[in-house]
């Protein structure tokens, strides 16, 4: 499948924006990328889902990272004639667990209170590998675009995730391929949520990528880079 067979869409994760894709908008830049900005507008998955589906037009292929991947696993399911391809980075197809959605809710009282940076700030350890949490220049570009995106924002898309559907329902009946990866020190979404994606769709292939928390495509962008780049190159 060429390049201009389909539209590649990065589908950034929570709070996040086109900074997380900065390093694949450079490297992809054959594919001519475009970042989604759906999940800044709409209040669920399922209509962050439909937004894309209506801002982008004709063949898909969808690479999403973490809340990202929610939106492209259920844009695939809104759409599947017209996803030709999914890659899904640091995600999760389960529903939310009770211990999770009880942080959640604590997270956005402290936001409706005004502490963000007081919530965001530890969350360092959680989403980047210790070695990665130790470089200063990512850490600033991770919470910079965090705290941009502000209390509202943050509330909107926690209540977003913490309502996601079960998209373990329908990825056995997915046809398209689908690239899945994890840092293998994820603590946020960890390798068996990946594991999981792999084992039930049926043309999946799974990479771990060492050294590597949640942010992959900030953390580790070359070996994200390679991985994207080939398995583009061999779509169709």
């Amino acid at each position: 499948m060429s390049p201009n067979a389909f539209s590649l869409v990065l589908i950034p994760g929570l709070a996040a924006d086109a900074t997380m894709w900065r390093h694949q908008q450079t490297a992809l830049h054959a594919w001519q990328p475009v970042v989604a900005d759906a999940h800044h507008t709409e209040p669920t998955i399922e209509a962050m889902a439909a937004r894309l589906l209506h801002a982008h037009s004709g063949p898909l292929v969808l690479c999403g990272a973490s809340m990202g991947g929610m939106v492209a696993m259920e844009a695939a399911r809104q759409a599947p004639d017209r996803v030709r391809g999914l890659a899904l980075l640091g995600t999760n197809a389960r529903p939310e667990t009770p211990d999770m959605r009880a942080l959640r809710e604590s997270a956005i009282v402290l936001f409706e209170q005004g502490q963000v940076r007081e919530v965001i700030e530890p969350n360092v350890a959680l989403a980047f590998h210790p070695a990665q949490a130790a470089r200063p220049e990512l850490v600033q570009a991770y919470l910079d675009f965090v705290l941009a995106a502000g209390a509202q924002r943050l509330i909107a898309q926690n209540r977003a995730v913490m309502a996601r559907p079960d998209a373990r329902v329908h990825l056995p009946q997915l046809r398209c391929p689908v690239l899945v990866l994890c840092g293998d020190s994820d603590a946020l979404t960890p390798l068996e949520c990946s594991q999981e994606i792999a084992s039930l769709v049926p043309q999946a292939r799974l990479q771990v990528v060492p050294q590597c928390g949640h942010m992959l495509t900030m953390e580790q962008p070359a070996v994200v880079n390679a991985e994207l780049s080939a398995w583009l190159a061999a779509l169709g």
